[in-house]
């Protein structure tokens, strides 16, 4: 998920911002819980919207498109926490 962060926030090579991105992303992923979003798999592609839009909106201090993406997480997050696929458990078959 850290590489697709920094992709999408325009950040290539190892450096010093990596921590930063990583607590954007921790912090996106315990709004998502607090909002009831459970099930966070890293390859649903909503998953992965929802957080990207969650590290450009917050992602440096010069960010013009900042609202855009932080209503674009609002929404996502509005939908996913509807969603009984990612705030029900997932139930594990025991089949023998």
């Amino acid at each position: 998920m850290l590489i697709k962060c920094k992709m999408y926030v325009r950040k290539f090579k190892k450096d010093v911002l990596d921590e930063e991105i990583q607590d954007l992303i921790d912090s996106a992923k315990a709004d998502l819980k607090l909002s009831g979003v459970i099930n966070q798999d890293e390859t649903d592609p909503l998953i992965i919207r929802a957080i990207t839009c969650y590290c450009k909106a917050n992602f440096g201090y010069e960010n013009k498109e900042a609202e855009r993406f932080d209503k674009s997480y609002e929404m996502l997050k509005q939908h996913l926490s509807l969603c009984e696929e990612y705030t029900k458990p997932k139930v594990v078959s025991d089949n023998g």
